[in-house]
């Protein structure tokens, strides 16, 4: 006998929405989720994150962001917001719920979790999201390095690094966020393997969400056709493109290799650095997955739009590009998880209570 009528794992943006799909059936699922709540990975973001996209593009189903539509939210509104909508849910989350490892038997999954009693169900949604592990880049020389070697994901503010010689690796939003921050306060270099690329995000008077949205961008389910996510351009109010131009910070192309304290340039010039922070993104953390063979040997989910190809029953939501190009942003990521949890259901809908309760 089952214990519920789905498992998800992950309590953040994608755990929420796949719970929101299930419990619009009328389906009882539970959350596991790692953490101390229902918010994801969002709270250990640096202080000054700021979302690109304004509070009009950046809701979960059934519940609108607070406040002005066209304002951009700050980390912290993002968390208060999630925090809302788990409550909205009215579902079981269990928080402090740390997956070890999955099995699937006759149909069944069981899930195993640290000194807690397993707990099964026919349909298992992997809700960890692609945003949950850490990627770091192997460097020429990086092992030599003496300075501080950070991940974006360490970083909080530019308050320790002030005076430092800093060079962000990377050329995502983050990458030029971070890097135009400590700009203020340090000796900075964004170095990347091709100059980045801006896009203004205010075209025409509107946001570029605005535009994406109105021309079905959004929407196109073109993720299962890319090879691998296409780099996409830096979304620039104005001031990011002004600030590299003016050398605060400067960029430059990769460094060859490190050693000891120094970097040397593709020109040949080496000099000495005090930290290097990667802003090189992410990857899917689903090693409870490991052990029912649903994985790539990379660690990448074997997948065809977030529906497993290995297992059914098994379901992905948050993964970048798993159907579009907005899938794993708060906006996107609520069509996929319907989708997804539409194929993995079928017509097994519940008479019973449905999603969701009033929030104040």
């Amino acid at each position: 006998m089952n214990d519920h009528d789905a498992i998800i794992v992950g309590g953040g943006q994608a755990g929420l929405a796949a719970a929101h799909a299930l419990r619009s059936r009328g389906l009882r699922p539970v959350i596991l989720e790692a953490g101390a709540e229902p918010v994801g990975s969002w709270p250990r973001y640096y202080d000054s994150l700021t979302l690109f996209s304004p509070a009009r593009y950046s809701s979960l189903p059934g519940l609108a962001f607070p406040g002005d539509p066209e304002r951009y939210p700050h980390r912290d509104d993002v968390v208060d917001y999630l925090r809302r909508y788990a409550s909205y849910l009215d579902t079981d989350i269990r928080t402090g719920y740390h997956v070890d490892a999955v099995t699937h038997d006759d149909g069944v999954f069981t899930v195993h979790t640290a000194g807690e009693t397993a707990l099964t169900a026919p349909i298992l949604v992997a809700a960890s999201g692609g945003f949950s592990q850490p990627f770091r880049p192997e460097l020429p020389g990086m092992d030599t390095f003496t300075g501080i070697l950070l991940h974006s994901s360490e970083y909080r503010g530019p308050g320790s690094f002030s005076g430092q010689r800093v060079i962000v690796v990377g050329a995502g939003n983050s990458a030029v966020q971070i890097a135009t921050e400590l700009a203020g306060h340090a000796h900075v270099t964004l170095a990347n393997r091709a100059p980045v690329k801006f896009a203004p995000q205010r075209p025409f008077g509107k946001d570029v969400h605005f535009w994406s949205a109105a021309v079905g961008f959004d929407h196109l389910p073109i993720g299962h056709l890319l090879k691998s996510p296409p780099t996409t351009a830096v979304n620039d109010p104005g001031s990011y493109k002004a600030a590299i131009h003016n050398g605060k910070p400067d960029q430059r192309r990769m460094f060859t290799t490190i050693d000891g304290d120094t970097v040397q340039w593709p020109d040949g010039t080496r000099e000495p650095v005090d930290t290097i922070l990667l802003a090189t993104g992410f990857r899917p953390g689903l090693s409870y997955l490991d052990t029912l063979g649903a994985l790539a040997p990379d660690g990448r989910p074997l997948h065809d739009r977030g529906l497993s190809t290995t297992h059914p029953g098994l379901g992905y939501v948050g993964l970048e590009w798993q159907r579009s190009f907005a899938s794993a942003t708060l906006r996107g990521v609520g069509r996929d998880a319907h989708y997804v949890l539409r194929k993995l259901t079928g017509n097994r809908v519940s008479t019973g209570k449905r999603c969701c309760q009033p929030v104040s």
